[in-house]
């Protein structure tokens, strides 16, 4: 009797170690845009891909990081499915993440092909043009009902579209939309000039969900670090 009774303590003391040595997987999601977020051929790759990697890395965290849509992200944090992730702040979102890490800022541009120079928001009125699905890239625009917003699954799509005169413009920061369209080969004189329409800083955020999978307060000191020591420059300069 006494035995089993040291056994059933072994056993018990074995499976609690166990299990507070297991560390929480993370749930990572990263944006489908190139060259933030790029996949190929079940190869995964791009600018916050590979800084968000580092991060883990350096914070010793185990993930589950995948590519996905920007509506799916929203949705996902909102729930806790995605535990991190870098965008822009939204509203909708304020009341279930927390801010942990600014990025620098990116202009959000209106661009249309070669011939078609927007000048101002009122000279949008009238005209087509492709939204990325769940972002929110200018209120002024979101707000007009004068500009037909046509959805778009990634900006990609939306460049293709804009080649074949299926939109005027096309919405977004200019990195990937230029990243897009050398992609499919089109020359530097394809479009036109460009319209800035806004100035929005994305974010390192965790779902409020999350907290006991990860601590904020490391990820915001090891981020710092790594964005004042260059490793985002040294990441862009691959893409």
């Amino acid at each position: 009797m006494k035995y089993r009774h040291m056994l059933a303590t072994a056993l018990l003391f074995f499976c609690a170690e166990t299990y507070s040595n297991q560390q929480p997987t993370l749930q990572v999601r990263t944006i489908a845009i190139a060259p933030y977020g790029i996949e190929t051929q079940n190869q995964k790759s791009g600018i916050y891909y590979d800084l968000v990697n580092l991060l883990l890395k350096n914070a010793n965290l185990e993930s589950d990081h995948y590519i996905y849509p920007y509506a799916r992200i929203i949705h996902e944090l909102k729930i806790g499915k995605t535990d991190l992730t870098v965008m822009f702040k939204y509203k909708e979102l304020a009341p279930f993440v927390d801010y942990i890490y600014p990025l620098p800022t990116l202009k959000n541009i209106v661009i249309g092909r070669k011939g078609q120079d927007f000048t101002s928001i009122e000279s949008l009125h009238g005209i087509t043009i492709g939204y990325l699905r769940g972002a929110k890239f200018s209120d002024a625009i979101d707000n007009s009902n004068e500009i037909d917003k046509q959805t778009i699954t990634d900006i990609n799509q939306g460049v293709v579209m804009l080649s074949l005169h299926r939109v005027d413009a096309i919405i977004g920061p200019s990195a990937p939309i230029f990243s897009a369209a050398k992609q499919l080969k089109l020359g530097e004189d394809f479009f036109g000039k460009p319209l800035i329409v806004s100035e929005r800083t994305p974010w390192l955020q965790m779902s409020k969900k999350s907290p006991n999978k990860a601590s904020s307060k490391q990820l915001k000191t090891l981020f710092h670090q790594m964005i004042t020591q260059g490793e985002l420059e040294k990441i862009q300069k691959n893409y």
